[in-house]
């Protein structure tokens, strides 16, 4: 329990410090390249942060997710490694339908 209530104020702090970090950047960067664009405050740079985190990245973090891609392409591996030969053309051809034009939309 102690863990989790220092938890949230770090996480706080870190969305504090990034908010900070992405007004800096927007200030020092976007008004030099796009004429028009003005300089942003520190709780439009928290709105803005909090929006991209939204857009693109979720609030689960990263690390389930690589853990997951890296367990399930250990899995692909091993049951590529035990396909016989006759087994692992027969799954290219197969897959070979996703990569080639189909013979009708070939141009000659």
């Amino acid at each position: 329990m102690k863990w989790k209530l220092l938890f949230i104020p770090l996480i706080l702090a870190a969305i504090a410090a990034m908010s900070g970090v992405v007004m800096w950047l927007w200030n020092a960067v976007m008004p030099g390249i796009f004429s028009g664009v003005q300089s942003i405050d520190y709780w439009h740079a928290m709105g803005l942060l909090i929006l991209c985190r939204i857009l693109f990245g979720g609030f689960r973090g990263r690390h389930g997710h690589h853990h997951g891609w890296h367990h399930s392409h250990r899995e692909r591996w091993a049951r590529w490694q035990a396909m016989t030969p006759e087994e692992r053309a027969q799954f290219h051809k197969d897959r070979g339908i996703f990569c080639r034009p189909k013979p009708e939309e070939k141009s000659e």
